[in-house]
Order: C-alpha cells, then sequence, then structure tokens
C-alpha cells in the first residue's frame, strides 16, 4: 500500500476586503475567475493606507487544477507564521494571536461558497530569534513553532476555501505585539487514497472470515453438555470486539458527509485494545496452577479494573479533543498551556503503564512456561500415545504463548508510535511518517492471532473413550487422537485448559 498520508503545502494570499460589513458577504478566492484583489506585502498596504482589518489571508484547498476526494478520509492543517524582526514592532514575551478563521467548500468551480465552520482562535506564539536584537538584524525571521489550526473527519466535498483574518484592537490588546507577520503557511495532511482503498479490502475481506469462525467457535461451545468456561467467554468477547472494528462501516464515508468517523474509529479501537488487554491478563491467569479460585472474572478486578479505567480516561481525552471538533474543525487541546501539558502527560503516563502491563505480561507468562514444564517431568511415565498426546499439546500451548508475547509487544509498539504520531502532527514534526506496512501488519495480525485462538480453543465434537485415555492404545487409535489443542471429553474444558489446571495437578 502506499505510504498512509500525505502533507501538502501551502502558502495563504493577502487579499484587500475593503468592505466595511467584513463578515459573511463574501469570501475572499486566491486565484481563479473570480479571484480578490491581492496584496504583495505589508509595505505595500502601508503606501495604499490599508488597515491590518481589512487583510484577509486566503487558502484554496487543494492547489489550482486539483479535487478532494471523500478518499482522503480526513483533513488535518498545521499553521506556520513567517514574522519578522523589527524593532519598533518586536514580538512580546508569551505572545497571543487571535485568528478569525472561516471555512466554506463548494463542489463546482462556479457555485457559491458554503459556509461549514466560523470561529475567533487564539494561539500563543512560541519563537525564538537567533541574532542580537539590533537594527542590522531588521528583516530576519523568528523561528516560530507550528501551530495546530484544524482538524475534520471527512472529505465530503471537491473543494474547500478558508479565510483567516487577523483583527488588530489596540485598546482591547488583540493582535498587538505579535511582530511583523509577512506571512500565513499551512500544512495540510490527508490519508492517501489509495491506503484507504487497501484498508478498505482488508476490512470486507476479514470481517466474514472473523464471523464465521465465531458462529463456528460458539456452535461447539454449546453443544457441550456444561456451561462455557470463562477462558471460553472471554476468547468469543474478543472475537465479537474484533469484529466491531472489522465491520467496514467506512465504506459509508465515500457518499455520506459523516464527520464523526474520526471518533467512532477511536471509540471502536479502545473497546479492541481493553479487550485484548483484559483477555492477555485472564489467558495466563487460568493457565497458573495455583491455588486461587479461577475461572470467575471477580478473581481478576485487581488487573482488569486499572485497564477499565485507563480506557475511560482515554475516551474523555478524545471526547475533549474529537468530540469538540465536531462542533469547531478549529479547536484543539494543544493551544492552551494546561491542555498540552494534559496531553502530553496523558501520552507519556499511557506509555508508561503499557510497558509496566507488558512486564508484568511476561512475569505471567514465565510463570505458565515453569508451571508446564514440571507437568512433562511426569510424560516418560505415560504410554507412547499418549505421551505423544500430550507432547503435542504442550508444545502447541508454549506456541500460542510466546506468539500472545510477540502480539503483546508488538501492540504495544503500535499504541505508542501512533499516539506519538498524532502529537507530533499537533507539535508540528510533519516529518514523521509511519509505513503503511506497520498499519496493515498489525491489523492483520490481530484478526490472524483472534482467528487462531477460537480455532485452538473451540472444544472438540470428538468422545475419546475412558479405555482410550487410560493409554491402551493401537496405532491407529494413536493416529485418530489428532494431536491439537482442541481435543476435549464430552464434558469437561480442553485438554490445554485441563492440563495447566488443579485438575491436572491432582
Amino acid at each position: 500500500a502506499p505510504s498512509p498520508t500525505t502533507a501538502v503545502p501551502y502558502t495563504s494570499v493577502k487579499c484587500i476586503d475593503i468592505r466595511k460589513n467584513h463578515h459573511k458577504t463574501k469570501w475572499l478566492m486566491p486565484w481563479g475567475p473570480n479571484h480578490c484583489e491581492k496584496l504583495k506585502d505589508f509595505d505595500e498596504a502601508v503606501s495604499r493606507q490599508i488597515e491590518a482589518n481589512d487583510i484577509v489571508f486566503a487558502v484554496h484547498i487543494p492547489l489550482p487544477s486539483k479535487e478532494m476526494s471523500p478518499w482522503f478520509q480526513f483533513m488535518l492543517f498545521i499553521m506556520q507564521l513567517d514574522i519578522a524582526f523589527k524593532m519598533d514592532n518586536d514580538l512580546k514575551e508569551n505572545a497571543e494571536i487571535t485568528l478569525d478563521v472561516s471555512l466554506a467548500y463548494r463542489d463546482d468551480m462556479f457555485d457559491d461558497w458554503e459556509e461549514i465552520a466560523h470561529a475567533i482562535e487564539i494561539r500563543k506564539l512560541k519563537c525564538t530569534f537567533g541574532s542580537p536584537k539590533t537594527l542590522e538584524s531588521e528583516g530576519r525571521h523568528y523561528d516560530c513553532d507550528f501551530l495546530p489550526f484544524m482538524e475534520i473527519g471527512s472529505v465530503a466535498h471537491k473543494y474547500y476555501l478558508i479565510n483567516i483574518r487577523l483583527p488588530v484592537n489596540e485598546r482591547k490588546g488583540i493582535n498587538v505585539g505579535i511582530g511583523e507577520i509577512k506571512d500565513i503557511r499551512l500544512v495540510g495532511i490527508h490519508q492517501n487514497g489509495g491506503f484507504t482503498k487497501v484498508w478498505f479490502a482488508m476490512k470486507t475481506f476479514l470481517t466474514p472470515s472473523i464471523l464465521i469462525i465465531m458462529v463456528w467457535y460458539w456452535r461447539r461451545i454449546t453443544l457441550m453438555t456444561r456451561a462455557p468456561v470463562l477462558l471460553e467467554k472471554v476468547i468469543f468477547a474478543l472475537g465479537i470486539s474484533m469484529t466491531f472494528i472489522n465491520i467496514p462501516v467506512e465504506w459509508f464515508s465515500i457518499g455520506f458527509d459523516w464527520t464523526w468517523m474520526l471518533l467512532f474509529g477511536d471509540i471502536r479501537q479502545g473497546i479492541f485494545y481493553a479487550m485484548l488487554l483484559s483477555f492477555w491478563i485472564i489467558f495466563c491467569g487460568e493457565h497458573m496452577m495455583d491455588q486461587n479460585e479461577r475461572n470467575r472474572l471477580s478473581g481478576y478486578w485487581k488487573q482488569v479494573g486499572p485497564i477499565a479505567v485507563g480506557s475511560f480516561c482515554l475516551f474523555i481525552f478524545d471526547m475533549c479533543e474529537r468530540g469538540v471538533q465536531l462542533k469547531n474543525p478549529f479547536y484543539s487541546i494543544w493551544t492552551t498551556e494546561v491542555g498540552t501539558e494534559l496531553a502530553m502527560a496523558f501520552i507519556i503516563v499511557a506509555g508508561i503503564c503499557l510497558c509496566l502491563y507488558f512486564l508484568f505480561l511476561c512475569f505471567m507468562v514465565f510463570q505458565v512456561f515453569r508451571n508446564i514444564s514440571g507437568k512433562q517431568s511426569s510424560l516418560p511415565a505415560m504410554s507412547k500415545a499418549r505421551r505423544l498426546h500430550y507432547e503435542g499439546l504442550i508444545f502447541r500451548f508454549k506456541f500460542l504463548m510466546l506468539i500472545t508475547l510477540a502480539c503483546a509487544a508488538m501492540t504495544v509498539i503500535f499504541f505508542i508510535v501512533s499516539q506519538v504520531t498524532e502529537g507530533h502532527w499537533k507539535w508540528g514534526d510533519i516529518t514523521i511518517q509511519v509505513n503503511s506496512a506497520f498499519f496493515t501488519g498489525i491489523y492483520g495480525m490481530w484478526n490472524l492471532y483472534v482467528f487462531a485462538l477460537m480455532f485452538l480453543y473451540a472444544p472438540s465434537h470428538k468422545n475419546y473413550g475412558e479405555d482410550q485415555s487410560n493409554g491402551d492404545l493401537g496405532v491407529n487409535s494413536g493416529e485418530e487422537l489428532q494431536l491439537t489443542t482442541t481435543i476435549t471429553h464430552v464434558d469437561g474444558p480442553t485438554e490445554v485448559y485441563k492440563l495447566a489446571r488443579k485438575e491436572a495437578q491432582e
């Protein structure tokens, strides 16, 4: 697949708006048949006695002779200001810039512009000046951080127009002491259409395969005369959360202007993460051979509780950012000092917690392996067919445990990288590019893992009589045993489950 996202730089055009009634009357186009009257620079504005309030920075998306497409899925914009140093117009410490921003769309080059959003936003300027502030340094530019500007959760229209005003009010101190702004530049980031198609194709293909194995798995469990054990229920719940994340509702985003798709995607992924992390704890716990009372969800509240709390915090954090953006696409939690610190703290704490979780999981897997090795000492005493059967079980079980650890490690890395990538967009470091193979690979791995779990942990419909289980088996019966983890006596749990539980110990 092509790389997941593309970054496109835009430079705004300075338009003159000399009408007294500035707002909601007319949109200023940077180029085309009805383009605005342009200014080369602010020196020209001064010589023509044009005030700062009469200047509008206009950006047309996309660039001339191109069109936007619903396949782009989302648009994220970051802003960079070109601020020059001037002795009589210096940049104040902790300066804030007030932006009067409007966003409009149209689907035909000759249609009227329709407004999507209008807001007055304040952004904090973080700029440094490398040279000494003397007369010789006049005209040199400050080195300013990128500012988060806008995020839209769907690209339903062909053309977009952004009009930015910098209203000046000296009495109220609005846009005073922000230096001499030469230009406003934007960087637009959107998902690649080619990557979107590969992503949709994967989801469309994987949904029925997980659904089919889920139906087969649950049917096998309902054929049993016993009630399903906790591990079987949790595997089924994991299958449901995987199906929820798989269902390709994104196909509708091609035909409908659903701006909430980004938020919905985050919620789906959050539910899956919570389910997967909880499953691993229960999966290892159920194979521990300690004397604790297992097979009850209440026995895991100490481990599962923090995961639930963490997931809820994630949801609240997401609602504070993407939830508000449904109403105001120019809003960002990263614009305020407190918001940035909270967001940064959240990403760091989430990363540390996940690493600790992974270490705890490794410790649990180590304990399970040690217990299983204890079981192997009793194998030589068994008859050949029985020994082969148990050796096969132990080998498959150890393999599954190692796959679980690998899957957990990749998931932790994926979560941290995706959070940092998104943070980098907000901070403005647009050089970060995650390979599409990483996204599709992790997603495919989750599906394969869930598929394998259901396949290996589905109870078998075969009935092995007591005479067979005593180990007096001929060659034919031994072949018939099929060394898989799914061999089950009619009423008991699966052999792997029994092997690692107290029943096997006793």
